[in-house]
């Protein structure tokens, strides 16, 4: 499992209406302002007031988290070592378009993930979770995944051990269209889910870093443009329990 999503958009989206209509039948209806001051405040005065104190706060809130910024959190080693358990990630939501809170509705188009970019998207056989991988097939490619080889469109991509690599450490170095990164390949005489697949019109196939341990399209299929939520582009804290922060992540840029 991924990046576990709780339903926050939902939640967020229903306090922010239900402050704003508070608001707006106070204004119309009630009209809590003009009550006597040297009278306790009654229960509807005092939810009027709470209305308009956290109403401005909620819709910075939402807008932020809908269309800018959403932090995330690693709780997997599928993306080692890009992203390790336990990092915060930052996902910029308008990288792929602008879509409505809840309903996920793409309202303003801004953009296609490319080849080698990291992207948190809901799984679609069940969107309360949110997955992260590497975006390796756009639209149309011919993905060969064989003996720990990746082949696009019948070119073989670029892949070199790593100058920190040993048996503890598999590490190689992948060119993707010019995105250099790190990936983690357990056994390079075995490979689980060699294969060739074809990417559809409007789907884009994607794996970890962790070639051996992801569960990414080699096992759920391309992932629809539809259930993309965004691209992670900063790590902004890395903390495990019972340890201490890991400070030297902060800050750092996701290749």
């Amino acid at each position: 499992m991924d990046v576990l999503i709780v339903n926050l958009a939902l939640i967020l989206t229903a306090l922010t209406l239900f402050s704003g209509v508070v608001i707006v039948l106070d204004k119309i209806f009630w009209k809590t302002g003009e009550a006597d001051d040297r009278q306790p405040p009654g229960p509807l005065q005092t939810l009027v007031e709470y209305a308009r104190s956290f109403f401005p706060v909620l819709v910075i809130v939402l807008v932020i988290r809908s269309f800018i910024f959403e932090p995330f959190r690693i709780p997997s080693g599928s993306m080692m070592p890009t992203l390790l358990e336990g990092d915060f990630i930052f996902v910029q939501k308008f990288a792929y378009g602008l879509r409505l809170p809840v309903t996920e509705t793409k309202i303003v188009e801004t953009g296609s993930p490319e080849r080698g970019d990291v992207v948190v998207f809901r799984l679609p056989s069940d969107p309360s979770i949110n997955y992260i991988k590497r975006v390796i097939g756009l639209p149309g490619d011919e993905i060969v995944y064989q003996r720990q080889r990746l082949i696009i469109n019948g070119e073989t991509v670029s892949l070199d051990r790593g100058p920190d690599a040993s048996s503890e450490a598999p590490v190689f170095v992948e060119d993707l269209d010019g995105r250099l990164h790190d990936i983690l390949v357990t056994n390079p005489q075995f490979s689980t889910r060699d294969g060739t697949y074809r990417v559809p019109e409007g789907h884009y196939f994607v794996m970890g870093d962790n070639r051996d341990r992801s569960r990414d399209s080699r096992f759920i299929g391309a992932i629809p443009e539809k259930y993309l939520v965004g691209e992670a582009v900063r790590i902004w804290m890395h903390f495990v329990p019972w340890s201490l922060p890991d400070w030297r992540r902060i800050g750092m840029k996701i290749q």
